[in-house]
């Protein structure tokens, strides 16, 4: 059984194997590491610059098999009801078995019942369909905007990628 729980330093040495190539890490991180391969010191000192607020919650999915995902949720707003999910991967030996839906829908039930969010947002590379298709299947959609997808352009290994802003809502 899938469960979630706060990200551990220790957790690191697993989730930066699970890339297999620069395209698969950037797909996970974008721009935001200034190298590819990262280290696990890499991953953990970015998370400790904000390991002490009260709006950024890296968390890690496990099962009885170790560690098997990993995320990022954060709040984008002083009221605290509007929650960004980020950095999401599932262990890459396990992808396309459903552990990313399921992560994901833990995630989402946490953050309704223990955040208080009200809407969840994320982002996704238009050449990432299985990140995609599994963010459709659990209920999320994409931010429209004059009736077109809210897109941005990003500039990533040389190339302009574009970004799907997608979200989902909760019932009050």
């Amino acid at each position: 059984m899938l469960k979630l729980r706060p990200y551990k330093k220790c957790d690191a040495q697993h989730i930066v194997g699970w890339f297999a190539d620069e395209t698969a890490f950037r797909k996970w991180s974008a721009d935001r590491y200034d190298k590819y391969p990262i280290t696990a010191d890499d991953l953990n000192d970015k998370y400790e610059e904000s390991a002490y607020d009260d709006w950024f919650y890296p968390m890690t999915a496990y099962d009885e098999s170790g560690v098997v995902g990993h995320m990022v949720m954060r709040f984008v707003d002083e009221e605290k009801t509007d929650l960004r999910f980020g950095f999401i991967v599932v262990d890459s030996t396990k992808r396309g078995m459903g552990y990313g839906k399921k992560m994901l829908l833990a995630a989402l039930g946490y953050a309704s019942e223990f955040l208080g969010a009200k809407r969840v947002s994320l982002g996704v590379f238009d050449n990432n369909e299985p990140a995609y298709r599994c963010y459709r299947s659990i209920g999320f959609g994409e931010v429209m905007e004059g009736g077109e997808p809210v897109c941005e352009k990003v500039a990533i290994m040389g190339e302009e990628w574009t970004v799907v802003e997608m979200e989902q809502f909760f019932d009050e």
